[in-house]
């Protein structure tokens, strides 16, 4: 017979603690966007709404949300593609080619994680510029995408060093070229870590801030980040209407993540092709 487990109490009172800690803001975040704005002062955000009132919803529909709604999604969107597509390639060429000179040029790249964006922001905003992408999409795609790569590459050589070294001799003797090994068995056995690696890159760019703040000026480029100034002026905030953009902004990306969130676990795992 099995022997009951002693409930372990102090871990259990631990774990209500952190869960109390963790949904009490999503909690008064959530109520606070069925609250009018006179609602939510008098009564403060945890207090249940005295009538549900839908309108900062209306507000954020009848702004320009939308059009930032739409901005960012093509922001994480290329930022995504292009953060495979490139760790993917350069991932490949250092699992495959163990020369030194690739050794030490992952270990070059892999320097981009000890510099934060911050420090590149002056020598990044005089490039854009001189390109003449200032205010575009694309002025806030390519730094991010960049950014990103360090990580992306990372996860991937972890993964691709996982796959079978006879795999990639039994194509090598069917006469399979370095491109069909990439696309017929590194690409299939590598899926955990490219849905971790383009999982992280949307997070960042669905979340990035700097970027779109220094790079993009008018309306037209305004993401979902920048958007949520707009219940923000010099004499009053509409929380509720922030509130609900917020919300709303969350939806896409947390769909996302739920959808590829064993993949993510596995990619960061390091489990690969095996």
């Amino acid at each position: 017979m099995y022997k009951l487990r002693r409930a372990n109490i102090p871990a259990g009172v631990a774990t209500t603690i952190w869960l109390l800690i963790v949904l009490v803001p999503l909690y008064g975040m959530i109520i606070s966007t069925v609250q009018d704005r006179a609602d939510y002062l008098e009564n403060g955000p945890l207090a249940l709404p005295s009538e549900i009132s839908f309108d900062s919803y209306r507000t954020v529909f009848e702004g320009d949300f939308f059009r930032y709604l739409l901005n960012t999604a093509i922001v994480t969107a290329a930022c995504a593609a292009i953060a495979i597509a490139a760790s993917v390639s350069i991932a490949y060429a250092v699992v495959r080619n163990r020369s030194r000179l690739s050794m030490r040029f992952f270990q070059l790249f892999l320097l981009g994680l000890a510099i934060p964006a911050q420090a590149t922001i002056i020598p990044v905003y005089w490039i854009i510029t001189e390109v003449q992408l200032y205010d575009t999409l694309l002025a806030i795609i390519l730094p991010q995408a960049a950014f990103a790569l360090p990580v992306s590459v990372l996860i991937l050589v972890g993964t691709m060093r996982d796959i079978d070294e006879e795999l990639y001799e039994s194509m090598a003797l069917d006469g399979a070229s370095p491109t069909r090994m990439l696309f017929q068995l590194v690409v299939p056995m590598s899926r955990a870590g490219i849905s971790t690696v383009g999982v992280f890159s949307a997070l960042g760019a669905w979340n990035g801030f700097l970027y779109p703040l220094i790079l993009t000026q008018t309306p037209e480029n305004k993401v979902l980040t920048l958007g949520l100034y707009d219940y923000v002026s010099e004499y009053r905030t509409d929380i509720p209407a922030l509130l609900a953009a917020v919300v709303l902004s969350i939806v896409p990306i947390f769909t996302a993540y739920l959808l590829a969130r064993r993949q993510l676990i596995n990619g960061l795992m390091g489990v690969g092709g095996k």
